[in-house]
């Protein structure tokens, strides 16, 4: 059995970084990369000379060579491309969002399963040193229970061109709230503004509530003078700012809380004790994270176990994503969620690997 052989469709701002991330890998050959821009392809072949250049789609699905397709093309595409690679037997990486709505979502988990290949999503915070060490953390218990999630992920752009604020910046925020909670919220609340004559949102307010007090908020926007990538982690015994524009500090652990005590015998007297304990900055794997994307996909390619970002991740923020759309367009009201079910049981325990 020789190296995988992959091929990225997609040859933009982030197709470039995919490419160059599975180049660097020793055990899978990037066979080739498709775009329909022919100067986009003209100048991957001057970085990568060995690569086969596909303006058709078509050509590459219909290559027997290639056993995995890196799909990072605009989300409009997602499905469609994903679903034509899982046809025609390749194993797919889909750029994050997975798909526009649970329905998509859902077929392609059902299609990958039936076709016993991967289906990953480019969940690339979930690949972190930052986000790896605080998952670490919470499933510890070392933080105690989480109360909050908070998170302002915003900048000046890039706006894109099919989509709005909430699928563009929230996809990645929701990915690590479910990675870090692993349990679904129980209603969404989302408000959005159109300003400047833009056809999609390009600020949103994001809130989530979950059935044991968790609460979750989101602050997303293009128009902000300032690049804020900023999450805090409360919990009962320790909280995390996690701040990915630090260049040497990313994750700060704080030993500070509160303890409420209730006098039962003067019940107008609530006495608070606060905790100011030492901060701790922890050292990170700094690995690039798209690298542990492509080493995750490729050994997914290679032993059948299902990857870190599966369909079924991809599809819990799919649905997040899109109760938030309906919350925004009925002004800002709660939506309800409700569980995401598969005409067939395991999903992940069907995918064999690649075939020799």
């Amino acid at each position: 059995m020789g190296k995988p052989k992959v091929a990225v469709v997609g040859c933009g701002y982030w197709g470039q970084k995919l490419v160059r991330n599975f180049f660097d890998l020793e055990d899978v050959d990037v066979k080739a990369v498709c775009d329909f821009d022919l100067q986009a392809l003209a100048r991957m072949k001057r970085r990568y000379p060995s690569l086969e250049l596909k303006p058709n789609y078509d050509d590459i699905l219909s290559d027997s060579r290639i056993d995995g397709v890196i799909i990072a093309t605009p989300l409009s595409t997602h499905h469609a491309f994903a679903r034509k690679a899982l046809q025609h037997g390749k194993h797919v990486l889909v750029e994050i969002p997975l798909a526009f709505n649970s329905e998509q979502a859902l077929e392609l988990i059902e299609l990958s399963e039936k076709q016993r290949k991967i289906l990953m999503v480019d969940h690339t915070f979930l690949y972190t040193g930052a986000v790896r060490h605080i998952k670490s953390l919470v499933d510890s218990g070392e933080i105690g229970s989480l109360l909050y999630f908070d998170s302002v992920r915003i900048s000046l752009g890039m706006v894109q061109s099919d989509t709005n604020v909430l699928w563009d910046l929230g996809a990645h925020d929701f990915s690590i709230m479910n990675h870090l909670c692993e349990r679904d919220p129980v209603s969404i609340t989302a408000t959005g503004m159109k300003h400047l004559g833009c056809p999609f949102e390009n600020i949103a307010y994001v809130s989530a509530q979950f059935d044991d007090g968790l609460i979750a908020h989101f602050h997303l926007n293009w128009l902000a003078p300032v690049k804020v990538r900023r999450t805090l982690v409360g919990g009962s015994k320790k909280m995390i700012v996690y701040d990915d524009m630090e260049t040497s500090e990313k994750v700060r652990v704080y030993d500070k809380g509160i303890t409420m005590n209730h006098d039962p015998e003067h019940r107008e007297r609530l006495l608070t004790d606060y905790r100011n304990g030492d901060m701790s900055a922890p050292t990170l794997d700094t690995r690039e994270a798209l690298h542990m994307v492509a080493v995750d996909f490729v050994r997914s390619m290679e032993d059948g176990r299902p990857p870190a970002s599966d369909g079924h991740a991809g599809a819990r923020v799919v649905r997040l994503l899109e109760l938030a759309q309906k919350s925004m367009a009925q002004g800002g009201r709660p939506v309800e969620l409700h569980s995401l079910t598969l005409a067939s049981t395991n999903a992940t325990s069907a995918c064999v690997g690649r075939k020799a």
